[in-house]
């Protein structure tokens, strides 16, 4: 069926690319984005850092009395349920470079592992099983809200070689285990999650979500919006400051374009910018755990509550920092960052859309975990260290 554009926006009008195949020839800024790409994916991880360098021993292996099994469970009933065929598409050893492979933008670039699109209804079910155990009823519904919309900005372009609710590609990162590391990964169009799983540990960054529009008020996704909380609690803590406090806030009027640390900025530098927590008010401070409790509680329970006791522990060195306005109805981009976490909102131009400023219709999001933690790197690091994992018969 079709839909309708915003009021106020039209389609964009360019040449459709395929989200579902590689293209014989890409355009020449799509050939330099992979380019690009790979060059960066490349360079040995590091992680993002302020300065370039790793602060150490901030992560570590560690009990937290949360249980794993029911996301070990689902990623083997999951994998139980494939093909050979199918199974060889999606398993990868957990040190592959796929990890690093994410985009968020919709044409077919370096998708890898087997799109949802290709299964059956219960391998289907199955797959979004795993979503469901590894994040939280909050997070699970806007992942899947984030897909739906998919599907509905295909029906307002009209183009679904480019868009669609289950083009997205799932793939596990070695073999499910409660002792033993693993990690899967869903990737495509405004949706990468990144579980790593280390014994009752979980590490799910990079977490990027976005979406273009970021409601549907027609048709059957009527009803559906994203991201009211991270744009309403952002801009409430933006606004609760003091003249003066703003001033250290604002670190540039206009916007960026792109969240900084999207794909392929895994070494990103980023200095530390704004205000910082500790010369925020106690109610003031309150409003920025609301910011970050909404970004955490994405991850399933119990598991977002040892994550945000990570952040907390950091709170005192959490900068925050904004570019764009903050009337009522502006456009702005926000970070939040720490040791141990980054967050970034930025409103966007039109892509599918013909506005060439941001709107509000267009918001992309990102989690990270600096220092060397994203796709759980340090975590796996000290459990080779541990480990010998050079040897068939090691013991753990």
């Amino acid at each position: 069926m079709a839909a309708s554009p915003p009021p106020g926006l039209k389609v964009r009008q360019r040449p459709p690319v395929s989200a579902r195949s590689p293209q014989p020839e890409l355009p020449p800024h799509l050939q330099k984005y992979v380019a690009t790409g790979e060059t960066l994916v490349a360079e040995p991880f590091k992680g993002i850092t302020a300065d370039g360098s790793v602060i150490p021993k901030l992560f570590s292996i560690e009990k937290t009395g949360v249980s794993t099994r029911p996301v070990t469970d689902a990623a083997q009933a999951l994998l139980d349920s494939l093909s050979a065929e199918q199974r060889a598409r999606a398993l990868f050893a957990l040190d592959t470079d796929a990890w690093r492979r994410w985009s968020n933008i919709h044409p077919y670039l370096m998708r890898h592992g087997l799109p949802l699109e290709e299964m059956n209804g219960a391998q289907r079910d199955r797959a979004l099983a795993l979503l469901r155990e590894s994040l939280s009823a909050d997070g699970f519904q806007t992942a899947r809200d984030v897909m739906r919309l998919n599907d509905f900005i295909g029906m307002i372009t009209g183009s679904h070689t480019e868009y669609g609710e289950w083009v997205y590609w799932l793939t596990v990162m070695g073999t499910p285990s409660t002792d033993e590391p693993w990690g899967w990964q869903i990737d495509g169009h405004h949706l990468i999650v990144n579980c790593f799983v280390l014994g009752d540990q979980i590490v799910m960054t990079p977490m990027f979500m976005g979406s273009e529009p970021v409601a549907a008020d027609e048709g059957p996704y009527a009803g559906t919006r994203v991201f009211q909380a991270e744009e309403r609690q952002g801009l409430a803590l933006m606004r609760a400051l003091a003249p003066e406090q703003r001033r250290r806030t604002v670190i540039a009027t206009e916007l960026p374009g792109e969240v900084f640390t999207a794909a392929f900025r895994d070494n990103f530098e980023m200095k530390y910018e704004g205000i910082r927590s500790g010369d925020l008010s106690s109610a003031q401070q309150s409003l920025l755990l609301d910011v970050l409790e909404t970004y955490v509680g994405r991850i399933r329970p119990g598991h977002a509550g040892v994550r945000l006791a990570e952040v907390k522990r950091h709170l005192a060195d959490t900068h925050f920092a904004w570019m764009g306005s903050s009337d009522e109805d502006s456009v702005f981009y926000y970070r939040v960052h720490s040791p141990v976490i980054l967050i970034e909102f930025d409103h966007q131009r039109g892509i599918a859309f013909d506005n060439d400023a941001p709107s509000r219709h267009h918001i992309h999001t990102v989690v990270r975990t600096p220092n060397g933690n994203d796709y759980g790197r340090d975590l796996l690091r000290q459990h080779h260290a541990r480990f010998d994992h050079a040897h068939p018969g090691h013991r753990h």
